[in-house]
């Protein structure tokens, strides 16, 4: 059994799209892309630093459009679909809920809706590796901060202001190692509060279609049958936790056997690997990766 993912926000890199837009039709499906989005996401996937494409407004549509296109090249059909966080969106899209450009469309508000949300307070995430659960989690809540991602694998990612992740970084939990991610604000927290009802005008725009194939949820890890209720679950995430080592443990219970991880891949096949034990598992990084991909469907 087949699962494709998506991965979160923090997974671009400069330049990662420079060898796809050697492939045919690529770029002239993220020029259309660019439009719906408005942004040129072929100069920020070859030629922006990674500043340009740390800032949410940007990355964001970047992820999603990069994931997409990816996965229109690559040309298989999951048995499960499953996203993190921002790339929730483009499994939407790849299971048939919204169209490609309906996922852009409401990924552009989201972006610039919680970038606006993020420059109200200066807000930052730090992920914790290792330690036990229940003390790393005792130590957020001592500080104030929140659990924005449960991944599993031993990976919980912290959450709120910079002054409750410094007090955090000088009063770690026990056995746990901290790194501060590069993103711009506390996202799937309180502090992107302003951000979901923006993101709620805009969807009510749409109407989803039910998925296609299993389409796994963020927010509770579990198989979601209605297009409707998926929308709405993308809409509450914002402000939210992920969880996706929930989504993990509902990939093993389906039988989940292979897993391929879409552009720009390599983060979510690595919480696999600790996390999923026996699961054949490719990412997606350059088109040298495709071969790889597609002789692990078979």
């Amino acid at each position: 059994m087949l699962v494709l993912v998506a991965p979160g926000q923090g997974a671009q890199t400069p330049g990662f799209l420079s060898p796809w837009l050697e492939l045919p039709g690529v770029a002239d499906r993220l020029g259309a892309w660019s439009e719906v989005v408005q942004l040129d996401l072929i100069a920020y996937g070859t030629t922006a630093d990674a500043d340009e494409i740390r800032d949410t407004a940007v990355a964001q549509p970047l992820l999603v459009a990069a994931a997409l296109a990816s996965a229109e090249v690559l040309g298989v059909t999951p048995d499960v679909l499953a996203g993190h966080s921002v790339g929730e969106f483009a499994a939407a899209a790849l299971a048939g809920v919204l169209t490609p450009e309906q996922a852009l469309t409401l990924i552009r508000e989201r972006a610039q809706a919680m970038a606006k949300a993020a420059a109200v307070t200066e807000t930052g995430m730090t992920a914790v590796l290792g330690g036990a659960e229940d003390d790393v989690l005792a130590a957020l809540d001592k500080h104030g901060l929140t659990p924005a991602n449960i991944n599993g694998a031993g990976q919980i990612v912290a959450g709120g202001t910079l002054e409750q992740l410094a007090a955090l970084k000088d009063d770690p939990p026990t056995r746990a190692r901290l790194i501060p991610l590069k993103v711009a604000g506390a996202f799937h927290t309180r502090h992107m509060a302003p951000a979901v009802e923006s993101l709620r005008e805009a969807a009510a725009g749409v109407t989803p279609a039910d998925p296609a194939v299993t389409l796994l949820s963020n927010s509770d890890g579990q198989a979601v049958a209605s297009g409707a209720e998926f929308v709405d679950r993308l809409v509450k995430q914002i402000s939210s936790p992920v969880r996706w080592g929930a989504c993990m443990e509902t990939m093993a219970g389906l039988g989940v056997t292979k897993m391929i991880e879409l552009l720009p891949g390599g983060t979510l096949t690595g919480l696999a690997k600790r996390g999923l034990s026996g699961v054949q598992a490719v990412a997606l990084k350059t088109p040298d990766d495709l071969d790889a991909a597609r002789e692990l469907t078979k």
